[in-house]
């Protein structure tokens, strides 16, 4: 199967549409992405064309999308590119059209909290005495939520001062700023 794989970035321009049908569920959404160039005898950045694609999600990834993503939003959108094409009075149209594999939010404009919901889960450590206080039981389906507190160990990232390297701030480059 040859697959057209892309990444695109860009804003959500409307609200997600979420559809419950006989063989999962699927939102959709509608999301442009601006190019920006650097206008050297302005010099300052212009936008350029605009690309729009309609983005769609299927079942665990629906439900994610749906209570995750709105209007406005700043995303990036991993998956498949197809046209879809339909008939109409004035004949043939077409749009482009991602299925989604992964979508979240663009940290380069903003910050996001992540909750993973119980499905998404890896597999429990082979050695059980390996779990941390903090880990749950990963076979308890008791739980609704996973708290942003429970740590899973030897996954989760657990921070102590032997864990991070120390920043030199003259080694960084300064970025240059964007419009």
């Amino acid at each position: 199967m040859n697959d057209t794989i892309v990444t695109v970035v860009g804003n959500v321009v409307d609200s997600p549409r979420r559809v419950s049908l006989q063989n999962g569920a699927v939102t959709n959404f509608r999301m442009a992405s601006t190019a920006r160039r650097f206008d050297a005898a302005r010099e300052e950045f212009v936008d350029s064309g605009t690309f729009w694609v309609d983005v769609e999600c299927w079942n665990g990834l629906s439900s994610n999308v749906s209570g995750s993503v709105s209007k406005g939003d700043p995303v990036i959108v991993h998956g498949a590119l197809t046209t879809h094409s339909w008939e109409t009075d004035n004949g043939r149209r077409s749009t482009p059209r991602i299925r989604a594999f992964a979508v979240g939010p663009n940290l380069a404009r903003g910050t996001a909290v992540f909750k993973r919901d119980r499905f998404g889960r890896s597999a429990e450590p082979a050695d059980a005495t390996a779990r941390g206080p903090l880990s749950p039981a990963l076979g308890d389906d008791t739980r609704d939520d996973f708290a942003s507190e429970e740590l899973l160990a030897g996954r989760d990232y657990v921070g102590d001062p032997e864990t991070l390297d120390d920043m030199n701030p003259a080694d960084l480059s300064a970025e240059p700023a964007h419009a």
